[in-house]
């Protein structure tokens, strides 16, 4: 067959065809794309998740209440004063005078509003050496970290003039300045670094700038359109920061994934000694339709997102699928047109010491493209695919094995961040000298009058019960707001930092004080929020949404995999692998982050559970990116199958031919990960190790190793299709020539082989 006669078929032949054809066109188009995508997302603005929708239960009916009431809650602030030795007393007269010159250099910044006094709040410890100075800061609490460090200012100077006590501040104002100062630069570079990194790692791959460029060129594109359909979309559902920084580090992900998958192939095809446009052809058929098949899978998994009912997890999951659709059509579109523009010129800007053989040289090794190092380890585990199974296996399972034990929670401050700041110290000593009293729970009662004889005798019995029940131990603060009929109760509960005990003492307000206090009176509600209800309420909802995620995303990777390749074998393999990958990535987690092991080689000492959202959002987003190696490997050895091959050479060629363009593509992706490994933030930590850590596995054990050797073990039953599932549809179409032209398959009784 001749290079210029190759005919192939499917959607990502025919894009790529039409591209290829009219290639100045779709350039355009793509650019227009871009340009309009963003510019009407900027003209729209983008519309942020609302308190009141984070959550259901009752934190979002709290929130609904006090949003619905006007009340704009400020940033409250507390100023702790402890004497540093034992004998040191809050009725000492030095104390005294501290307490007081800190109540007037506060109130003398203009910044602040309803400065207390422990004498009479009765914030005072047990002990008697500590006090609390409250207040809150006048303003939108949103950006009340921007007006507190006047404040700030003031404590610290009456610090200088007492040193026998410990004159410190924290609260929601200064805690934002300060998280802003130490980590809003570093992960603003950490997401900048990701472009660099991956872009070096395309320079060795590629060894060529204008190659390495191009995949870069595509995600960075395919972010920007995606940024502003985020504002666009934000008016149906609102997004978040949390949202774009996911999107950002999946679109880099799977659009440097994508580009890449298709420029090896052309690669590979011209230096088999193809022309440029038939080499276009061939990748367009075949590594085109793996695109739009782990595209599709991707877009599937990142949808079980919206099915969790939590606000931040549908905005995450909405602008995940789509930078990723936005990627996968790009790369069937725009990147053939630039392709066929570019034709010999893809290789320009060579980089000497990466490549030094000549083009002539490069034509003659054209034929021997197969890693040397996977050739290896692919003869190993075909001459004994049943030990490499168990093994592997055995392996992956022990390391799952930890995640049986998984704690979650919203983590506290301190492990939040360890006692790398002064603030978080400050956390610890208010947290030791008033359990519960930096994140107090908060009862938001409403009812028809707040003044009501029956409201305030309530209110007061609750108060007392929460003291006497043994949820807290006081000081239980009441606020009033008339003209709302609203109350806000503040009950420090005992446990404190302690989520789990303190999460007992919830359960006795919730469960016991409430109903025999505030329950009794007709009409009045009474939700509890806070920072411990917070974490309980998302916790339970997380666990409601579990099942309908996993069975969505599972079920529908499954029918995806059915229809492209038309095997049940090949669809039920990729999702136990899938599964198992997963599996170990949670194992890894808990291992480093709950039990400790290894935690200092990651800086995560102390941690002691894993952050509440993170397993499931690991969940979806490695069931889809796994995806797009997987589907790549299996694609190309059902390609060679189709050529006439046996199973077990097609397995072979399949592997070790896709290992080059596999691997670079695991090393961009935990390169970039790695690099949120390395912040300070634990959340940000725990996903960054959780995610590179699972492709590392996917694209090594899993890919190498177990694939293989599953595949190796069942034969011709890796095609297996029942007869009552023939009239599925057909996705299975896009081949190159030279697949569809070669004769049919037959096993080793030469019957037709059915792939």
């Amino acid at each position: 067959m001749g290079n210029g006669d190759t005919r192939v078929r499917g959607l990502a032949a025919r894009a790529g065809g039409w591209s290829a054809r009219h290639r100045w066109a779709a350039v355009g188009i793509w650019v227009l794309f871009v340009v309009l995508a963003m510019g009407l997302g900027s003209a729209a603005g983008r519309v942020d998740v609302k308190d009141s929708d984070q959550l259901k239960g009752e934190t979002h009916t709290a929130a609904k209440i006090i949003e619905d009431a006007g009340i704009d809650e400020p940033a409250s602030e507390t100023v702790l004063i402890q004497a540093k030795d034992a004998g040191g007393k809050a009725t000492d007269a030095d104390f005294r005078a501290a307490v007081a010159a800190v109540m007037k250099a506060v109130e003398g910044t203009g910044k602040v509003t309803d400065v207390t006094s422990p004498y009479d709040t009765r914030t005072i410890s047990k002990d008697g050496r500590s006090a609390l100075v409250q207040f809150d800061m006048r303003g939108d609490a949103d950006t009340a970290g921007d007006r507190v460090e006047s404040v700030l200012k003031a404590v610290e100077g009456v610090q200088k003039e007492h040193g026998s006590l410990r004159i410190e501040e924290i609260g929601g104002a200064s805690m934002q300045k300060t998280f802003s100062d130490a980590f809003g630069d570093d992960f603003e570079k950490a997401e900048l670094s990701a472009v660099p990194v991956a872009l070096g790692i395309l320079l060795i791959a590629f060894g060529a700038l204008v190659a390495a460029l191009l995949p870069v060129l595509l995600a960075v594109s395919a972010i920007m359109a995606t940024m502003g359909l985020m504002g666009i979309v934000s008016h149906v559902m609102p997004m978040s920061d949390t949202a774009n920084s996911v999107m950002l580090l999946v679109g880099l992900a799977v659009g440097v994934d994508y580009c890449l998958f298709y420029l090896r192939r052309e690669r590979e095809e011209r230096q088999a000694g193809r022309d440029s446009q038939t080499a276009l052809r061939i990748a367009a058929a075949t590594s085109g339709r793996a695109i739009i098949v782990s595209g599709v899978t991707v877009c599937v998994a990142m949808a079980g997102m919206l099915f969790t009912g939590l606000a931040e997890f549908e905005a995450m999951g909405l602008a995940s699928l789509m930078v990723v659709a936005v990627a996968m059509v790009g790369s069937v579109t725009v990147l053939p047109a630039l392709l066929s523009l570019l034709g010999e010129r893809v290789e320009k800007g060579k980089i000497p010491w990466l490549h030094p053989e000549s083009r002539l040289r490069r034509k003659r090794a054209a034929g021997n493209r197969e890693s040397r190092f996977w050739t290896a380890v692919l003869k190993g585990v075909l001459a004994k695919p049943l030990v490499c199974v168990v093994v592997a296996a055995g392996a992956l399972l022990a390391i799952a094995a930890p995640a049986l034990g998984m704690k979650t929670q919203n983590l506290t401050l301190d492990q939040e961040f360890g006692d790398s700041l002064p603030i978080v110290q400050t956390y610890n000593r208010v947290n030791a000298s008033f359990p519960g009293g930096s994140e107090p729970a908060e009862v938001v009662v409403k009812a028809a009058d707040i003044n009501a004889p029956q409201v305030t005798a309530a209110l007061a019995d609750f108060k007392a019960r929460a003291i006497s029940s043994g949820a807290s131990r006081g000081p239980v603060e009441i606020k009033l707001h008339d003209a709302q009929n609203l109350a806000f109760v503040y009950v420090p509960l005992v446990g404190g930092s302690d989520f789990d005990k303190a999460g007992q003492s919830l359960d006795k307000l919730r469960d016991e004080v409430r109903p025999a206090t505030l329950g009794k009176v007709e009409g009045l509600q009474a939700p509890i929020t806070g920072q411990v209800a917070g974490s309980k309420d998302f916790n339970d909802q997380l666990t409601g949404a579990v099942v309908p995620v996993f069975a969505f995303v599972v079920i529908f990777a499954f029918v995806l995999m059915l229809l492209s390749f038309r095997s049940l074998t090949v669809a039920i393999t990729s999702i136990v692998l899938n599964l198992l990958s997963v599996g170990a990535a949670y194992g890894i987690l808990v291992a480093v982050f709950q039990h400790g092991w290894g935690a200092s080689l990651v800086g995560a000492e102390g941690v002691g559970a894993i952050i509440t959202w993170l397993p499931l959002f690991l969940f979806v987003i490695l069931f889809g990116l796994s995806m797009d190696y997987h589907v790549f490997v299996v694609s190309r050895i059902r390609e060679a199958r189709l050529r006439g091959r046996t199973t077990k050479d097609a397995i072979q060629h399949g592997v070790v031919t896709t290992a080059g363009v596999v691997t670079s593509a695991a090393v961009i992706m935990v390169a970039v990960f790695a690099i949120f490994g390395t912040l300070s933030m634990q959340s940000m930590k725990q996903m960054g190790v959780g995610l590179a850590a699972a492709v590392l596995i996917d694209a090594t054990i899993i890919r190498g190793v177990l694939l293989p050797a599953v595949m190796a073990l069942l034969g011709e039953r890796n095609w297996y299709l029942p007869k009552w599932l023939n009239r599925l549809p057909d996705l299975t179409h896009d081949e190159s020539a030279d697949a569809v032209a070669a004769p049919a398959a037959r096993d080793d009784e030469g019957e037709r082989v059915r792939v």
